[in-house]
């Protein structure tokens, strides 16, 4: 949990000091450090669902020899 929590603070970090060197805006940068993380955990779910269809697939189809 330790090393989920450093990552966490690391990805709010890196996505506020970029916006921010960006716009010179600590709102913004303070905006996009919430909103990029929450988006990429959806976005996320959606290409785990996507991938483990694939998954699915290709270990549905007979092996060539």
């Amino acid at each position: 949990m330790i090393k989920t929590m450093t990552f966490a603070i690391l990805h709010f970090s890196v996505a506020f000091t970029i916006t921010y060197l960006l716009t010179g805006s600590v709102v913004i940068g303070g905006a996009v450090a919430l909103i990029e993380p929450a988006v990429n955990t959806v976005v996320f779910y959606f290409h785990e669902k996507v991938w483990k269809g694939i998954e699915s697939k290709n270990a549905m189809q007979p092996v060539s020899a």
